[in-house]
């Protein structure tokens, strides 16, 4: 399983969110290139960028965070936060970026994110299926849809998904532990290369969705609150 910490930027900065409330925003680096760094030094090859100004704006805003950790580190990033145009992709591969997280744009404008994939592959393109009691959530998590989860999947994967990261909004920033469950019921049900992301609290955590069958697992404030460290991930990677 691919260990992925996230780093998060507002303004430029680090930060971590609680369920997705930019109201909860707590800063943990001025710096994101000194994070990003850190992981690099310690062992870890992936990189989850998410550009929070950008998923409020509704377009790429912090892509010079993004050009400067690709251009200094060797880290393989995957980016998302407010990607809605073919624009907004060339500039986010042109700074760097791995792959590409889609998630807003994939309910709203599913023709565009279709043909993204036609376009990049399905290695390059991630189809981001954040959910609220099971409903795809969009818009920075401001707006929720009446689509499920499983479904919302299942039918993105007729058309070519290979990667999803899924994220739980209500465990995301709460370190009460992951949806393992729901997880399962996805793997059981489609052949997608799942990404957990959303309530890893311990190394224990990241342990039971590698057991599930989870590709990746994305980490956040549990390691910037010190409930992981470098070394245990180290194990994993």
């Amino acid at each position: 399983m691919r260990i992925i910490p996230a780093i998060d930027i507002i303004e430029g900065k680090c930060v971590r969110l609680s369920k997705g409330d930019y109201k909860t925003k707590k800063v943990y680096n001025e710096n994101p290139l000194e994070v990003a760094k850190e992981f690099e030094a310690n062992g870890i090859q992936y990189l989850h960028l998410v550009d929070l100004d950008g998923a409020k704006s509704q377009h790429i805003v912090n892509y010079k965070v993004l050009e400067n950790i690709c251009s200094k580190t060797n880290l393989k990033v995957d980016f998302g936060g407010g990607l809605k145009s073919d624009k907004d992709l060339q500039i986010a591969f042109e700074s760097g970026a791995n792959q590409i997280t889609g998630g807003s744009i994939a309910v709203k404008n599913p023709d565009i994110f279709k043909g993204w994939l036609q376009k990049y592959g399905s290695d390059k393109i991630i189809l981001g299926a954040d959910f609220s009691n099971r409903k795809i959530a969009t818009s920075g998590w401001l707006e929720t849809s009446e689509l499920d989860v499983v479904n919302f999947i299942n039918q993105y994967e007729k058309y070519g998904v290979s990667y999803v990261i899924c994220t739980d909004i209500a465990k995301d920033g709460m370190l009460q532990g992951t949806s393992n469950e729901l997880y399962q019921e996805i793997l059981n049900k489609t052949n997608v290369k799942l990404i957990a992301s959303g309530g890893v609290s311990c190394f224990d955590d990241l342990l039971k969705v590698q057991e599930i069958g989870c590709e990746g697992a994305i980490i956040g404030k549990a390691f910037y609150e010190g409930r992981l460290t470098l070394k245990e991930l180290q194990k994993l990677c």
